[in-house]
């Protein structure tokens, strides 16, 4: 089997960690909806907002790469045409 299958087959390590952050802003949103105290619904609304920014972090992470992969591509393009007789 080819690299590029593999890992086509393969989750990345940031969909699997979107995934995690995804349930854990569940299990969060739930705390902050059954809890009675302000002061701890205040403190699960920032914990929530963390979790959320994180995800957000991922996401742009994961563009980056492939801005990256991209950019790449187009070099070695630029390099084999420099190359060529």
């Amino acid at each position: 089997m080819s690299r590029k299958t593999q890992s086509m087959d393969k989750k990345s390590h940031g969909e699997e960690l979107k995934k995690e952050l995804d349930i854990l802003i569940s299990r969060i949103s739930a705390l902050e909806a059954s809890s009675t105290d302000k002061e701890k619904k205040s403190l699960i609304g920032v914990v929530k907002v963390l979790a959320e920014n994180q995800k957000h972090f991922v996401d742009e992470f994961e563009h980056l790469k492939k801005a990256l992969d991209l950019m790449m591509v187009q070099i070695f393009k630029m390099d084999q045409a420099k190359n060529r007789p």
